[in-house]
């Protein structure tokens, strides 16, 4: 078996269309519900359960940001299909 040669390691790069999907507000407001999760303050809004989960923490930084009228990309909900 011969082994392949490679010279450069080449990328392939998605096309930018140079358009943030996310604004500034969006990026405090995750940030600043993590430092919450992690230091243990953060609760949800229904059940009022401290939040432990990063991903979970994410999406109520971004909520809230949506909230204030941050550049956010709609919710995304899932289907049973």
């Amino acid at each position: 078996m011969a082994a392949k040669k490679t010279t450069a390691k080449t990328t392939v790069r998605k096309a930018s269309t140079g358009k943030r999907k996310y604004g500034p507000l969006a990026g405090e407001k995750v940030e600043q519900s993590m430092r919450e999760m992690k230091s243990g303050e953060l609760r949800s809004g229904g059940s009022g359960k401290k939040v432990t989960n990063p991903k979970q923490a994410i999406a109520i930084g971004l909520s809230e940001a949506r909230r204030e009228g941050g550049k956010v990309p709609p919710n995304h909900k899932k289907t049973n299909t």
